[in-house]
């Protein structure tokens, strides 16, 4: 009896543990569509997907836009970290998280930017990659 009671006291305690990289796989930052970044593209398009430019200036008559951000994952991916460790915890009562909180706080993004020049309708002319 003691020993089902220790275990048991075990699992509740391995699952109540599990969190760190359950939760940082569940909180990644979501995969951008940079597809959009192409001549003729709208920029309201640009803003509704990547959000709003960390600069903007007028070269030439025409709007400079950069825009830098975290390229994360698809949901997908995020969903199938965030049940891989939350089994990995389950199955090695919490040890996994010697291992998956690290994994997790490498694999957390990159930080890419682009700058981008409009035409006078607002649509995109020129991208040029700054940092891949």
């Amino acid at each position: 009896m003691r020993q089902m009671v220790s275990t048991l006291a075990l699992a509740c305690i391995a699952i109540s543990a599990t969190g760190c990289a359950v939760v940082m796989a569940a909180h990644q930052p979501s995969r951008k569509d940079t597809r959009l970044l192409t001549p003729g593209m709208p920029r309201n398009a640009v803003l509704a997907e990547i959000g709003p430019p960390i600069a903007t200036e007028t070269k030439e008559g025409k709007r400079v836009e950069v825009y830098s951000f975290v390229q994360g994952y698809s949901k997908g991916a995020r969903v199938s970290r965030t049940i891989g460790h939350g089994t990995a915890d389950v199955v090695t009562l919490g040890l996994w998280e010697v291992v998956g909180t690290p994994t997790e706080a490498v694999f957390n993004g990159k930080r890419v930017a682009y700058e981008v020049t409009y035409d006078s309708s607002d649509r995109i002319e020129r991208v040029v990659p700054l940092k891949q």
